[in-house]
C-alpha cells in the first residue's frame, strides 16, 4: 500500500547535523512516540515466516523520514504546533539521559522557544502533514 491509501501520513524529520547514529536513535525514539499515541489500528498482525516462526508486528502505513536543517525543523515544529498537530519531540540534551524518566525531565526544564530540537515526528491528516512538512527533503 502506498502512503496516500491511508487517512494519515506518519512522518519523522531530523537534523540534518547529527551523526548517523543519532538520526536513527532519534527516529526510533521518535516513532515509539507516534505509535503509543495513534491507538488501536495503526500496529498490524504478527509477522510468521514460512517455518512459521513469530515476529512482532510493526505500524501498518509507511513511515517518511525527511531531513532538516536546524531553522527549518524549528519551522517544522511551529507549524505543527499552530495547526494543531500532535507531535513527538526529541531535544539534544535527551542524548545524555538514560531513561524516560530523565528524558521528560530534561524537557520539562526547557521553554517552548528553547528547545534545542534535533526531531521531531507526526501522524495526521494528509492535509495537515503536507502543510506541516512542506519544502523539506526526504532523507537520502
Amino acid at each position: 500500500m502506498a502512503v496516500t491509501d491511508f487517512d494519515t501520513k506518519v512522518a519523522v524529520v531530523v537534523r540534518d547535523d547529527l551523526a548517523a547514529w543519532q538520526r536513527l536513535n532519534v527516529t526510533a525514539f521518535l516513532m515509539s512516540g507516534v505509535t503509543a499515541a495513534a491507538g488501536p489500528g495503526i500496529v498490524g498482525e504478527d509477522y510468521l515466516d514460512a517455518d512459521g516462526t513469530r515476529y512482532l508486528p510493526m505500524l501498518r502505513q509507511p513511515v517518511l523520514v525527511f531531513e532538516a536543517t536546524g531553522p527549518k525543523l524549528r519551522t517544522v515544529y511551529e507549524r505543527a504546533l499552530r495547526r494543531d498537530v500532535p507531535i513527538a519531540v526529541y531535544t539534544a540534551e535527551l542524548f545524555a539521559t538514560g531513561h524516560d524518566d530523565d528524558n521528560r525531565a530534561a524537557v520539562r526544564t526547557v521553554p517552548t522557544a528553547e528547545l534545542d530540537l534535533v526531531g521531531v515526528a507526526l501522524r495526521a491528516p494528509h492535509r495537515d502533514a503536507d502543510a506541516v512538512l512542506r519544502g523539506l527533503r526526504r532523507h537520502p
